[in-house]
């Protein structure tokens, strides 16, 4: 017979028997998770807007995406199933990828610490101020931001809005392509610039909980 602490556990197969169900199952294990540490919640009855703004969800949220980030960045794939004119093509958009991944992470990991900061209630009272992926707005409160971090986060939004996902930003967007290149060039940015940034900026959270009491 399963115990609760086996549901806790992650479970590979029950993600081959059920895909999609499995990966919406996180709701349910923290709610069993609470129900283990004394504080009872019924998985059966569905959950309210905010019990899904629960910063400790979102936390757990913004580190799946920064371990699926580093999965797809340290690994380099084979493409030897593409034609050769266009193995370096995909590898860049391979890449994008995991850069989109990334800014995912960061914005989900900001999100969840202007609930920490705001309150679940005035958080989703204003809930209209945060609907977007601009990283530079959501970080505006991380204190030290200097304009060359500004610059990372500002084109780090490219990739979380489309260049992540599609090589085309849209009709009267190309400029957008441009944007990319004349930012990251003109601040020479690099790979170690862009991970450092977002490992301060992630850190900052620790700093949010040690003085919060307030997480459920």
């Amino acid at each position: 017979m399963s115990s609760p602490s086996d549901f806790l556990q992650p479970d590979r197969a029950g993600f081959g028997r059920d895909p999609f169900g499995y990966s919406a199952l996180a709701w349910h294990k923290w709610a069993m998770a609470q129900t283990v540490a004394g504080f009872p919640v019924d998985p059966s009855i569905p959950p309210t807007s905010g019990d899904l703004k629960s910063p400790v969800l979102w936390l757990a949220q913004a580190h799946a995406l920064s371990e699926a980030a580093v999965v797809v960045i340290r690994n380099s794939p084979n493409w030897e199933q593409m034609p050769v004119p266009l193995r370096g093509v995909c590898d860049c958009q391979y890449c994008a990828v995991g850069l989109m991944l990334v800014g995912y992470s960061l914005e989900t990991c900001l999100k969840a610490m202007h609930i920490l900061k705001h309150g679940i209630d005035a958080y989703s009272a204003n809930e209209k101020r945060y609907l977007h992926h601009r990283l530079e707005a959501l970080a505006e409160f991380i204190p030290d931001l200097d304009e060359r971090d500004r610059v990372i986060l500002r084109v780090l939004t490219q990739f979380t809005l489309w260049a992540g996902r599609y090589p085309d930003p849209g009709s009267g967007r190309e400029e957008n392509v441009d944007a990319i290149f004349r930012l990251s060039e003109r601040d020479q940015v690099t790979a170690k610039d862009l991970f450092a940034l977002a490992a301060r900026v992630m850190k900052h959270v620790q700093l949010m909980a040690t003085n919060d009491s307030t997480l459920p």
